[in-house]
């Protein structure tokens, strides 16, 4: 199974990395926190499975998606990535920033589930050079960015023996279920509400539902490498994703 996957022998964390990895997105120490962040399996997100009760349309290039819940520039993304197989014919997901959602798609563009997710602290699209190396006291609140673009990702531990989905390696950027160091933070409450000012506290990384993540990412890379587009909250959409975008109007056009 993916989560007892071990580490890759040729990966090296350097010690700032690996505390990155082990504590900016607030994971869980201790049996009590561990109860709470199961709690989330009766949040409301999208079921894994496709056969689920969503008003699945057909849409140009092949996917399969939520019509009333998927926006615009996701299915643009989408499109353009199956369309250019620029996802390499792996799984990928697709975050939206400004929607705080995230949404996990297998290799044949079929959409598995959509969830909530919880984002850097500050907006915008670039991380600071070098932010990946820095101890957390030294990462300012407006250096707590989830950068945009396309990454490889895969599956793989932190420093604690925890998998996670590596993002942006060098940033100490990964996707992973919500957990919550500091009571104060409210992450499991953030998660759940409405409103998309409460989806923005951690250091970068991306926290998802704990049920999501079991039934939705780990099948999805289980023994297998993926894509990840991260959509831009600050920058236009085509400056980010302008082959993807020109490859589906190229389409259209046609």
């Amino acid at each position: 199974m993916a989560s007892q996957a071990v580490p890759r022998p040729d990966r090296q964390f350097s010690r700032a990395r690996a505390v990155r990895a082990l504590l900016p997105c607030a994971l869980v120490m201790g049996l009590g926190l561990q109860a709470a962040a199961q709690s989330l399996d009766n949040i409301d997100w999208h079921a894994a499975s496709p056969s689920t009760n969503m008003s699945a349309v057909r849409v140009a290039g092949g996917v399969s998606a939520d019509h009333a819940n998927t926006p615009a520039s996701v299915l643009a993304v989408v499109q353009g990535a199956l369309r250019s197989v620029d996802h390499q014919n792996l799984p990928f997901v697709v975050v939206d920033k400004i929607h705080a959602r995230v949404f996990v798609f297998n290799r044949s563009g079929q959409l598995l589930g959509a969830a909530p997710a919880l984002l850097g602290l500050a907006r915008g699209d670039e991380a600071d050079l070098g932010v990946g190396d820095r101890p957390l006291s030294q990462i300012l609140p407006h250096q707590r960015i989830t950068p945009a673009g396309r990454f490889l990702a895969e599956l793989d531990r932190n420093a604690a023996g925890q998998t996670i989905l590596w993002v942006d390696y060098e940033q100490a950027i990964s996707l992973h279920p919500v957990r919550s160091l500091d009571p104060q933070e409210r992450r499991l409450e953030r998660l759940a509400s409405a409103s998309l000012l409460d989806k923005r506290i951690s250091y970068g990384c991306i926290n998802v539902p704990a049920a999501f993540w079991r039934t939705v990412v780990l099948p999805a890379f289980h023994n297998t490498k993926g894509v990840v587009y991260v959509l831009p909250d600050s920058r236009p959409l085509n400056s980010v994703f302008t082959h993807l975008l020109r490859t589906t109007e190229k389409a259209v056009a046609n």
